[in-house]
């Protein structure tokens, strides 16, 4: 078994809950990236982050959260900025995220700062979410995508608070599709599919990021399972496992750590059936995760899905 990258952000959310009936906000290590990687070693995969951190306190309790939850940090760098915060507020199980912090923090990665031997020699590289919207962090995934030999996962998970207008919309449909066209793997959710391509089915996304050169598609989508759309097969409709959802925060992270963590343990398969059999198991990984509070500090062990979904 090799190890993966994982390229993009890390910070800090701030949860919106109650505490005898005062509304405070709960801190939690958070970022898409982040929550990926950590799923990824909760499940036994090794996994590097590559990102910007900081140089404040939070910034320093995010370095120690890797850390003791085995994922590497060799890739990571250091700038003189404050930790970004991700407000989020609920109307329901999905989280409505809000950022504060100028420049991000999480947007400071150039692509000298790659470090080309440790992307170079990892069995799988993720790259996505939203420091695909900063010029330099984007230029870097740009680099580690023409560098890695692996495969190549991608996951544009928008977030739409941090797009200006119908232009940015349109850069960002621009950057998804020059990622997918080179990825193994692409990973988005019905509400990415939805933004990006307004009134498109499911089926007629994952369709047309394979017509441009995607390997496998995956679509989640929430309590309905998932659409996977593999080789050269007909878009499949994949069912998730009946939840009592408390949080959804990192659900849809945690299907792309389950796919990376099984490519790194299995390879990919060679038929869309071994796909609908991996997505299976991403659901029910995202199904425990649903079941817990608070994204990367959710994510479960092997033995834990297996307990939860003996099969």
């Amino acid at each position: 078994m090799g190890y993966a990258v994982v390229l993009g952000e890390a910070l800090v959310d701030l949860l919106d809950t109650e505490c005898d009936g005062t509304p405070v906000y709960r801190q939690a290590i958070g970022g898409a990236p982040l929550n990926v990687a950590v799923g990824i070693a909760r499940l036994g995969g090794a996994v590097q982050f590559v990102g910007s951190l900081g140089d404040d306190v939070p910034a320093d309790r995010i370095r120690a959260f890797l850390a003791a939850h085995d994922v590497g940090l060799a890739g990571a760098v250091t700038a003189p900025v404050s930790t970004t915060l991700a407000v989020a507020t609920f109307s329901g199980a999905e989280p409505d995220f809000r950022f504060y912090g100028d420049p991000p923090s999480y947007a400071l990665l150039t692509p000298e700062d790659l470090d080309v031997a440790l992307v170079e020699g990892a069995d799988v590289l993720y790259c996505g979410s939203i420091v695909l919207l900063a010029p330099a962090t984007l230029a870097a995934a740009r680099r580690a995508w023409s560098l890695s030999p692996g495969l190549r996962v991608f996951d544009p998970n928008v977030r739409p608070r941090l797009l200006d207008g119908p232009s940015a919309l349109a850069g960002l449909r621009a950057v998804v599709a020059e990622f997918a066209a080179g990825a193994h793997l692409v990973k988005l959710s019905a509400a990415d599919a939805e933004l990006l391509y307004p009134g498109e089915p499911v089926e007629g996304v994952a369709a047309y990021l394979r017509e441009l050169g995607t390997g496998t598609v995956v679509v989640t989508l929430g309590a309905d399972g998932a659409v996977v759309a593999a080789a050269d097969a007909d878009p499949v409709r994949v069912p998730a496992p009946k939840v009592t959802a408390v949080d959804a925060t990192g659900a849809g992270d945690s299907v792309m750590a389950a796919l990376v963590a099984e490519l790194l343990a299995e390879g990919a398969p060679t038929d869309p059936d071994g796909w609908h059999a991996r997505v299976a198991f991403a659901l029910r990984v995202a199904g425990l995760v649903c079941e817990r509070a608070g994204g990367a500090v959710a994510m479960p062990t092997r033995a834990e899905v297996t307990e939860r979904f003996p099969t």
